[in-house]
């Protein structure tokens, strides 16, 4: 019985690591389908948004940071489709509301 261990192997290699050709245009990968190659305002999103479990801990200086970055990326996803941006919109705001609470209960008044 022959073990499909290579293939499988070039399957999952081309999921996690996608080549990216720049002729083809912004997001086209070699054998991954388009929803699966995230622009870059979504790997933001993600990192800016990872933090929030966390964001008691955080400096101040930390949360000024997140907050600025969420600023930066709102027109980004202003510039998606209606329904990812509603949706992502709202997700990004109740992030940086959320920093912004943080922030103004451990700045001295």
């Amino acid at each position: 019985m022959r073990k499909p261990f290579p293939f499988v192997l070039f399957l999952a290699f081309g999921v996690l690591y996608p080549l990216e050709f720049p002729a083809a245009g912004r997001g086209a990968s070699f054998g991954i389908p388009g929803a699966l190659a995230q622009d870059g305002w979504k790997a933001e999103y993600e990192s800016v948004c990872s933090k929030t479990d966390v964001a008691m801990t955080l400096s101040i200086t930390e949360l000024k940071d997140l907050i600025s970055r969420c600023d930066r990326l709102k027109p980004r996803i202003e510039a998606e489709e209606e329904s990812t941006r509603k949706v992502y919109l709202r997700r990004l705001r109740m992030c940086r509301d959320l920093y912004q609470y943080v922030l103004d209960s451990k700045e001295p008044k």
